[in-house]
């Protein structure tokens, strides 16, 4: 084993590695995270009532905001390694700027869950709006058949067991799970917000170039991994929920 220092150049392809090993590893815990999150939230749907909740709209346009910033945030990236570095601050500046906006859309979209009666904690006719567009309950996988203002199977043809005294006593489950994991989602993108911001800092003092932007590519990274698991649960939402 060598015992002579390692030049500037092997220096920072060490702190590169180590960089990419910890940044794999942090997305990898958040993968899973997410994984038992999801894997629960489909086992509570398999039996006894469900709501199916329509998404906001404001999500659709949260997701814009964030697939947009990870074009800006790798256009950052690519221009360090051109060691093109005034371009770089403006780059981060918009990623910030969208990904801010990301996170206004995500509170709109809860005030609209709101308002149609959909809470961290409620129950299922506090659901509001029409029904079999706005939102649906079933049971065991079967879609109710709201009549008036009563609900029954959809086998129930006389309409003879309305099932509303029971769904006064019914949880909004899968409100809560709607919750859960879009506001996991958006406590972990603080955390990728927090770091454009310094970024953002760096790339104005000038601390990043071709030869020296482990910091920026773990950022980036983690952004575009925010951007992928966004894609994944409002897709989740859409076809699973």
């Amino acid at each position: 084993m060598s015992d002579l220092p390692h030049t500037p150049a092997e220096e920072q392809a060490r702190k590169f590695r180590t960089r990419q090993l910890l940044t794999y590893l942090i997305i990898f815990a958040i993968v899973m995270f997410f994984a038992g999150l999801t894997s629960a939230y489909v086992v509570s749907m398999s039996g006894g009532y469900w709501v199916d909740i329509r998404i906001p709209s404001a999500f659709y346009y949260s997701t814009a905001f964030i697939l947009i910033s990870s074009v800006s945030a790798q256009l950052a990236l690519s221009n360090a390694k051109r060691d093109a570095i005034t371009r770089i601050p403006l780059l981060l500046g918009v990623t910030l700027a969208l990904g801010i906006g990301f996170t206004v859309f995500q509170f709109k979209g809860w005030g609209e869950l709101v308002a149609r009666g959909n809470y961290v904690v409620g129950r299922v006719l506090q659901n509001s709006g029409a029904y079999g567009q706005d939102y649906s309950i079933s049971l065991n996988g079967q879609p109710l058949v709201l009549d008036g203002e009563k609900f029954y199977l959809a086998d129930d043809v006389a309409r003879t067991r309305p099932l509303n005294a029971d769904l006064e006593e019914q949880k909004n489950t899968a409100s809560s799970y709607f919750y859960a994991l879009t506001v996991a989602h958006l406590a972990h993108l603080a955390a990728g917000l927090i770091g454009l911001v310094v970024m953002l800092i760096l790339a104005l003092m000038g601390r990043y170039s071709a030869g020296s932007h482990a910091g920026l590519w773990s950022g980036v990274l983690y952004w575009h991994f925010l951007g992928g698991l966004w894609v994944y649960l409002l897709l989740f939402f859409r076809f699973v929920h």
